[in-house]
């Protein structure tokens, strides 16, 4: 029961408790939730569910499942929960727990649903940290999960762009917090935000944009970028991910009815407990 890096584990409460997502208008982060969640059954949700977010940061996503369901349970490691607790005071069917996917004291097969948002891909053993979401659920309960993909459905030259990157924020993510930050700050600058505009306008003209790097951002606020570009390059552990790879761990997980979303961001996925 030790499957967890807790330096990222620290880092990772850092950032969230500098990026809290409490000024950021429900509206847009609504927009966002809609690309993770599109695929996700809703109409198995009633107001007797209980279900989890496994790595719930700032309770950003949680705002959206707790008003559909009984109980939600918020498990996160870091001191990102303080944050949640905070954003998430108007609920009272959210509980909080301060836990790892291995320590999670949830009862097995107990919840009815369960989503995990751009978090395992984190953790030291994927493989394992699914399977340890998987077990808390029910028999036929249905899990999101969006894991960081490997550029599968890219051409050779975006892999390249990515390749450099990856270089980069190894460098990156090795210095102390404060340099981190302001290095971090300086690409959503000078490198995030002229893309992503230069995508913006170039979509208005009638110009097809999937390809261009951080084109997904083009209609998101600065503030977003800011907060990814740190969880980017400030990152020390960052796994990828082809859908072949996600379907064989759901699978060796225990799950089947496997279906993938074919919309940014990459891969989102449900499937279903066995």
């Amino acid at each position: 029961m030790n499957n967890k890096d807790t330096k990222v584990i620290e880092e990772f409460g850092e950032e969230w408790s500098r990026y809290k997502y409490d000024n950021i208008d429900n509206s847009t982060l609504l927009e966002n939730f809609k690309q993770y969640s599109s695929i996700f059954p809703w109409s198995i949700l009633s107001d007797q569910s209980e279900g989890f977010d496994m790595g719930c940061g700032t309770g950003r996503w949680a705002q959206f499942f707790a008003p559909k369901v009984k109980i939600l349970n918020c498990i996160d490691p870091s001191a990102a929960i303080d944050v949640a607790k905070d954003n998430l005071k108007n609920f009272s069917n959210i509980r909080f727990f301060n836990e790892t996917t291995d320590t999670c004291s949830l009862k097995e097969g107990s919840q009815d649903f369960g989503y995990s948002l751009g978090v395992l891909h984190h953790i030291p053993d994927t493989q394992a940290a699914l399977s340890d979401c998987v077990r808390l659920l029910k028999k036929d309960a249905p899990i999101l999960l969006y894991l960081y993909y490997n550029f599968e459905n890219k051409p050779l030259w975006f892999k390249l762009i990515w390749k450099i990157t990856d270089f980069v924020r190894n460098i990156i993510s090795k210095f102390n917090p404060t340099f981190k930050k302001v290095v971090c700050e300086i690409i959503a600058l000078v490198i995030y935000l002229p893309i992503t505009r230069t995508a913006f306008y170039l979509e208005k003209l009638g110009f097809n944009v999937d390809n261009i790097p951080l084109a997904d951002y083009r209609k998101k606020p600065f503030y977003q970028m800011r907060n990814d570009a740190l969880d980017r390059f400030g990152t020390r552990l960052e796994q990828r991910f082809s859908k072949a790879q996600i379907t064989e761990m759901l699978t060796k997980s225990g799950c089947n009815r496997i279906e993938f979303s074919n919309e940014t961001p990459y891969w989102c996925v449900v499937a279903y407990k066995i």
